[in-house]
């Protein structure tokens, strides 16, 4: 009969538990195990009914789980787009479900109120009532036999127990929190609202030329934006203390896509780090910088990739993913430089550029010594470009920006 030690007590596998402490502990050691979830499932569950024991015992192993995830510093949208990525609708859902629960443990004063709306934002909400146990509420609500509820939750659970320590952004639910005191140089939205416009143009458009000019404009505004905010900390006697923010990136080329966030993040006196085994990149800098950054690089993303495909149409070579995976880095590249220029130019163009270096210096050396302390031991990875056609067009798509304009 199989056995599985698990923190430090020996947990039977082999026969049904009977309480749910002891179905907490075989669901915990199955999840270990993901391609024999199916297996495991019918052993645990295999009747027609769902023991009550059972689904209090998933409720107990999802709560140890995700309240380990939520401590290790993930977000209720990075348990999204994690779960989204590795799993399938079914055991998102239940992942979703088990962070509304957890969640819902702690006082409203007590849950970072960016934490809170990003829980609305996932949809992770709870819907289920109290005169069941949410496992068997949940699997009528998705048409699910006892064993297949049980397969997703095996499989959620399995995703959770391989979910690393990521860089604190928000403090997690329970932690007491004070409310941050209003910035002296907080977001001015009805810009940031036209920055929206402009990149929302940009993506809409048919025309290279014109999305990359519109692309231009809003960097140009972000940049202006930017150095009134420096200005008024100048005279600050403590500046905000640089933040931190992830920015998720979607399959494939995800090496040639970090490499365009990394870009723009620059150009935004941010820096930003690439986590490959997960798809996402941390960003550090400023809070309106960060909000610059995640809606730049999201636009130039959309254009990127149809760049990239209109310029492929007619090759079956250009298809292939040499071409666009070199075409991405060289578009990145590319526009990378430009913007650095777009923002010299916004610079020296300001009323008091003599005034604003030294602001500016002393912003970059708080964002370098923030993200030097959260990321002590970055590595620096080159991107392959096995594509000249792809090299070349990228660059003319990139170069076809009217970044002065």
């Amino acid at each position: 009969m199989a056995k599985q030690k698990r923190g430090g007590r020996r947990t039977d596998v082999g026969e049904l538990p009977t309480t749910a402490g002891g179905f907490a502990d075989a669901l915990l050691a199955a999840a270990h195990d993901t391609a024999r979830a199916g297996d495991s499932a019918r052993r645990l569950a295999p009747g027609f009914d769902l023991p009550g024991e059972l689904a209090q015992g998933a409720d107990l192993a999802g709560q140890q789980l995700i309240g380990r995830a939520c401590r290790a510093g993930w977000l209720p949208e990075d348990l999204r787009q994690a779960a989204s990525r590795r799993v399938d609708e079914f055991a998102v859902s239940y992942v979703l479900d088990t962070l509304a629960a957890y969640a819902g443990q702690f006082a409203a004063g007590t849950v970072h109120p960016e934490w809170r709306d990003q829980l609305a934002e996932t949809g992770a909400v709870r819907w289920w009532t109290d005169t069941g146990p949410h496992l068997a509420q949940w699997a009528a609500k998705h048409l699910l036999t006892p064993a297949e509820a049980v397969t997703a939750v095996l499989e959620a659970l399995g995703l959770l127990t391989t979910l690393p320590p990521v860089t604190v952004v928000l403090p997690p639910p329970g932690t007491a929190t004070r409310q941050r005191p209003a910035s002296h140089h907080a977001v001015d939205e009805k810009k940031l609202g036209r920055v929206r416009a402009l990149l929302a143009k940009a993506e809409s458009s048919s025309f290279p030329e014109e999305a990359e000019a519109l692309s231009a404009k809003a960097q140009e505004l972000m940049t202006r934006h930017a150095l009134d905010r420096v200005l008024v900390e100048a005279g600050a006697a403590v500046p905000d203390a640089p933040a931190s923010r992830r920015l998720w990136l979607d399959t494939p080329y995800l090496d040639a896509k970090s490499l365009l966030a990394h870009v723009v993040a620059k150009a935004n006196r941010c820096q930003a780090v690439f986590e490959p085994r997960w798809g996402f990149v941390t960003v550090v800098g400023d809070e309106a910088d960060l909000d610059a950054v995640a809606l730049l690089t999201t636009s130039l993303l959309v254009q990127a990739t149809r760049a990239m495909i209109a310029g492929g149409q007619d090759d079956r070579g250009r298809r292939s993913r040499e071409f666009r995976q070199s075409f991405l880095v060289s578009y990145a590249t590319r526009i990378g430089e430009r913007l650095e220029k777009a923002a010299e130019t916004t610079l020296a163009g300001s009323p008091d550029p003599a005034r604003l270096l030294p602001v500016l210096a002393s912003h970059e050396k708080r964002v370098a010594t923030t993200f030097a302390t959260l990321f002590p031991e970055v590595v620096t990875k080159s991107v392959t470009v096995r594509s000249h056609d792809g090299w070349g067009e990228g660059r003319a798509a990139a170069d076809r920006a009217r970044l002065h304009s």
